[in-house]
């Protein structure tokens, strides 16, 4: 196991990466260190051999309980896949405790999800008076009315809820999810790579994308183009009164 920040940990087993949040005597919440985390993570699975992700928090208590509300991370967008990072390969999110705002998130956004029998998922962000509007992607994902309920109450539902209404795959009994997900996720590697990634680009195409979500995703892109090297050796460059040399990266 090695560590990308103090709080995330990337092991590597049998072509599967696991990803977790790792700071479970505090619930797991989200600080900038754990979206620098993530996001590391993300580009680190892109470019491993490994086949499919597992995405989870560290202990049974909290895949997260959500945003440090002390120092909120408003580039949270950075740790989610698919949209801070383009990520291509399956991803499974395995769930135990609570799943607040951003954690919620992070599920959305996984292709698939097993949930402990004791996951809560909430999204109380209209509470607080704070969002950064990824979340309106969930109605893309499970039957409008119950995500307009989850946002505008900011309640909460239960794994057999969640199953219910497709936002998660398996709900297994209590300690048990991450092995659930460990087995789903071993399923999925044993398959062709093409063809896992063509069929998760081209359900990508399918599923409407938000405006906070493809506003996040241009944001990511022009990001890249803009630190990358050849950024670098232009400026450098210009200054030197040379031709660039540009690497294409």
């Amino acid at each position: 196991m090695s560590s990308l920040s103090s709080l995330v940990t990337y092991e590597s087993r049998d072509g599967i990466a696991e990803i977790t949040i790792n700071r479970a005597e505090k619930y797991n919440i989200l600080t900038h260190e754990v979206v620098a985390g993530l996001n590391a993570a993300w580009h680190r699975f892109n470019a491993s051999d490994d086949k499919v992700a597992i995405l989870a928090g560290a202990g049974d208590k909290a895949f997260t309980a959500g945003a440090d509300l002390k120092d909120i991370p408003h580039d949270f967008w950075r740790a989610v896949p698919g949209v801070g990072v383009a990520v291509e390969k399956p991803v499974i999110a395995a769930t135990a405790g609570l799943v607040v705002g951003g954690g919620l998130v992070l599920v959305q956004f996984a292709d698939l999800a097993v949930a402990a029998e004791n996951t809560v998922l909430s999204y109380p962000e209209a509470k607080v008076g704070y969002s950064g509007g990824l979340i309106s992607s969930l109605a893309a994902r499970i039957p409008h009315k119950v995500a307009m309920e989850l946002l505008l109450v900011g309640g909460s539902i239960d794994a057999k809820r969640a199953y219910e209404v497709g936002l998660v795959n398996r709900v297994v009994p209590n300690g048990e999810h991450l092995a659930a997900a460990r087995e789903l996720a071993a399923q999925i590697a044993a398959n062709a790579p093409l063809v896992l990634t063509m069929l998760k680009r081209f359900v990508g195409q399918v599923i409407p994308k938000g405006t906070s979500e493809a506003a996040a995703i241009g944001r990511a892109q022009v990001e890249a183009v803009n630190t990358a090297a050849d950024y670098h050796e232009g400026i450098a460059a210009f200054f030197a009164k040379r031709p660039p040399e540009f690497i294409g990266n």
